[in-house]
């Protein structure tokens, strides 16, 4: 296991390719696939970080199957090429049909796998392209464990995992605490896994989250919460809702930002529970400042998770959190303690009692310290590090 961070300096010399026939000293080149512009937390850190490698002067390009999705702000600044022609049906099909004539024609040096929804990706072109295929790099950005789905398929999911082990080249957690967990269900060796923490936020962003205003508070003693999510099975937000509704009071209010296919039954069950006028759901938003400017208490109420990016923006804004153990990360994000709650994943009860009475913000100085070390910055130059490193064990390409 490596945890690693470079200067800027070092990229003259340092981030020179080899797998060049030629042994020329050239930039390395990196391919990121992505399905669309859906507004996921991996595909946002995954344009962010091509844009920065692009600002560094690397020939760094996103390859993104269909022009669907909220999301097209996060691309600002990243080299993308849309695939054309997508008509419908299965965007991992589309993409594994399409991406192996592109990376004959680009010969990258690095295909990067953005989180684990582009593993399977990574699978295909391996066993597609064969020794063609550029070394493989893969984030690790969502828990390895799955308590949430039933044995069978949770038998399925362990031996999937087993094959990613056996053919992709190296694998990226996004906290220390992970890392036993990719080492035991990848079945690879801790030197095959590097530590990058999530690059969330620029420098200037954390400096401007820093400096929200907190709201003043509410006149009749009612609490603000906010969650931020997809609207789908893994954020669990029918779970909040139920919480919600045991705990509030008439002053209480529920934001939930995010769009997604849950929402006509979480729609339905505000309803059943009599929470609806208290209960706002606007949509996905580019910009989380205001909103966090106006939240006193962050909630996030996943079934399981990576390392979530959200969490480190509202640390840097300073908003109290309470969440579930959703995933081995946890405890270190929240500081075992220090800036937040966790309570059981799928208890009702125990995520009311703690929206009921959530903790005092952390001290402004020990949570922006923490959350410096996931600058896309820092980030971004963890991951050409973790790249070189695979490049220089690859066979040249003639």
């Amino acid at each position: 296991m490596r945890q690693d961070s470079l200067s800027v300096e070092t990229l003259g010399a340092g981030f020179a390719s080899g797998r060049h026939a030629s042994g020329t000293a050239e930039p390395l080149r990196i391919v990121t696939c992505l399905h669309s512009f859906d507004p996921g937390g991996a595909e946002r850190v995954a344009f962010r970080l091509n844009a920065r490698w692009a600002e560094l002067g690397l020939p760094a390009r996103v390859i993104v199957g269909r022009s669907g999705g909220s999301a097209r702000g996060a691309a600002e600044g990243a080299p993308v090429e849309l695939i054309p022609g997508y008509t419908g049906g299965s965007a991992l099909w589309w993409m594994v049909r399409k991406l192996p004539a592109i990376l004959r024609r680009e010969r990258p040096d690095v295909l990067f796998c953005a989180g684990n929804t582009y593993t399977s990706v990574g699978v295909a072109m391996k066993l597609l392209l064969g020794g063609d295929c550029p070394p493989v790099v893969a984030k690790v950005s969502n828990d390895l464990v799955r308590r949430d789905m039933p044995p069978l398929l949770r038998f399925a999911y362990r031996r999937w995992c087993w094959l990613q082990g056996r053919l992709l080249d190296r694998f990226v957690a996004m906290s220390p605490a992970m890392v036993d967990e990719v080492a035991e269900a990848m079945g690879v060796p801790r030197d095959r896994i590097d530590v990058v923490h999530d690059p969330v936020l620029r420098g200037e962003e954390l400096a401007e989250l820093a400096v929200l205003p907190r709201p003043a508070p509410c006149p009749n003693g009612g609490r603000r919460y906010l969650a931020i999510g997809r609207l789908m099975p893994q954020k669990n937000f029918a779970l909040l809702l139920e919480a919600f509704a045991a705990m509030a009071g008439p002053a209480d209010r529920l934001t939930i930002l995010g769009e997604g296919p849950d929402r006509p039954a979480l729609e339905a069950q505000m309803a059943a529970l009599g929470i609806a006028d208290r209960v706002a759901m606007p949509g996905h938003v580019s910009n989380l400042k205001p909103w966090l400017a106006e939240s006193d208490v962050f909630v996030m109420s996943s079934l399981f998770e990576g390392v979530p990016a959200v969490i480190i923006e509202v640390l840097a804004a300073g908003l109290s959190i309470v969440a579930t153990d959703c995933s081995v990360s946890m405890p270190d994000l929240l500081g075992h303690g220090a800036f937040g709650s966790l309570v059981p994943v799928g208890d009702a009860q125990a995520l009311a009692a703690a929206m009921a009475t959530p903790p005092a913000p952390a001290p402004a100085t020990a949570r922006l310290d923490y959350v410096r070390r996931f600058t896309l910055e820092e980030g971004a130059l963890g991951y050409l590090a973790v790249m070189r490193r695979v490049v220089r064990a690859a066979p040249a390409l003639a």
